[in-house]
């Protein structure tokens, strides 16, 4: 099974994603990169294993990569981007021109920067139908060394060694050959330093408009935020009109979950929690019917 690139056109702007879809899907996930990478994130190159798409396709769920509105086809355009409803609606408009059948319904999941049009998704009245919603790689405190390091590159040190250190440690959790992400790197649009500058407050603010099912993920050896059970929990309360919270810490994965050696079981997690949405929505489907 390969993945296939598509391009749909939302007022005006063209949005590229990559897709593989199920013959008969159970649901659909579309999924969010995060920041300074593209859809190829959840398509690691190379490494058919670590893939979501595959994954997500082999298990009866069309996948859905999009490249977030500034990344990918919309890259041109990222000046007349900086408007977080405008973001939002993009993202929802490449979903309805993006293919057929969703199955009991889309769910969304997100990673790092890609969380914040992810939960803003969530929060919005079109989000209510949403069979769930995945975040990972994001939280509300920096990781104490994350923050050591920043201090050091201020003083004497640049900031490329600082931040591999910080994103891709420790490397042997990763394939060779995808550490430091060369291989998936993408221009940033400007928007993303704005957003990351007020997220820690803005995020518990979005998050109480979730009203869907939420799983919550961080790696154990994440070291961009906050890690461990006090860090998931503090981050699950936020979500308070949500049903359920979910929060899982991957063994053996750092801050890019889907590109680490542990990717498979990290994706098996997500689809799994999926398909307890699925059934909890069918079994909400059959009670309206009885």
């Amino acid at each position: 099974m390969t993945s296939r690139f598509r391009i749909v056109e939302v007022d005006g702007i063209p949005m590229s994603a990559l897709v593989q879809e199920a013959e008969r899907p159970r649901a659909v996930v579309l999924a969010l990169h995060g920041g300074a990478t593209s859809s190829v994130y959840y398509d690691a190159p190379d490494h058919p294993r670590l893939s979501l798409l595959r994954a997500g396709a082999a298990l009866g769920f069309t996948v859905i990569a999009l490249d977030r509105p500034g990344y990918g086809a919309s890259a041109p355009y990222r000046q007349e981007l900086t408007s977080a409803a405008r973001r939002v609606d993009l993202a929802f408009g490449a979903l309805e021109r993006l293919p057929g059948s969703s199955g009991a319904g889309v769910f969304l999941m997100a990673h790092s920067s890609g969380c914040e049009l992810a939960i803003r998704m969530a929060g919005d009245e079109r989000g209510a139908d949403l069979l769930g919603l995945e975040i990972a790689g994001t939280g509300r405190h920096r990781h104490e060394r994350a923050m050591r390091l920043w201090r050091e590159w201020d003083r004497e040190r640049p900031a490329g060694p600082a931040l591999r250190e910080i994103l891709w440690g420790p490397p042997r959790i990763y394939p060779d050959d995808l550490v430091g992400g060369a291989r998936i790197a993408a221009p940033a649009p400007s928007y993303e330093g704005t957003e990351a500058e007020g997220w820690p407050e803005g995020l518990a603010e979005l998050a109480s408009r979730v009203r869907v099912p939420v799983h919550y993920s961080l790696g154990e050896h994440e070291m961009w935020w906050r890690a461990g059970a006090g860090a998931l929990a503090d981050v699950a309360s936020l979500f308070t009109a949500s049903p359920r919270v979910a929060v899982h810490e991957q063994v053996g994965g750092g801050h890019n979950l889907s590109l680490g050696r542990c990717a498979l079981a990290y994706h098996l997690e997500i689809l799994s929690f999926v398909e307890e949405c699925v059934l909890a929505r069918e079994a909400v489907d059959r009670e309206r019917v009885g």
